[in-house]
């Protein structure tokens, strides 16, 4: 289910999806590895649980990652990109980029950030 969209605008539908001031910060997050909840909340953003919660819902929604249960009793996740989300590294590579050149005292990416492909974070094909 897609969000009801602003215009035709490709920018503006973009970011109807991942606008608000959370979703690009999670999906950063997983890039860098983090699956599990727990994982995704012990950044120094300190993004409320409720908020995660609902960001990882959209982001299942939209497609840009997948749930797994990862154990069983209690059931437990872990979000996985999907190729949609993944596609989307490009975008926070440049935006890093951007507050890199603009924005006094931030921190550098990390290599495999900002060298990073897409490609490199597509599931991997089932046999």
């Amino acid at each position: 289910m897609w969000p009801e969209f602003r215009s035709q605008c490709p920018v503006a539908s973009a970011l109807d999806i991942v606008g608000d001031k959370w979703t690009l910060i999670v999906l950063r997050t997983i890039f860098a590895g983090r699956h599990r909840y727990r994982e995704l909340a012990d950044i120094p953003e300190a993004i409320s649980s409720n908020i995660l919660a609902d960001r990882l819902e959209r982001l299942e929604t939209f497609g840009l990652v997948a749930k797994r249960p990862y154990q069983q009793n209690p059931v437990r996740y872990e979000y996985r990109l999907t190729r949609k989300g993944a596609d989307l590294l490009p975008v926070l590579q440049e935006l890093a980029a951007w507050a890199a050149r603009h924005i006094a005292d931030r921190w550098s990416s990390p290599r495999w950030f900002s060298e990073g492909k897409p490609e490199d974070f597509y599931p991997a094909k089932s046999a």
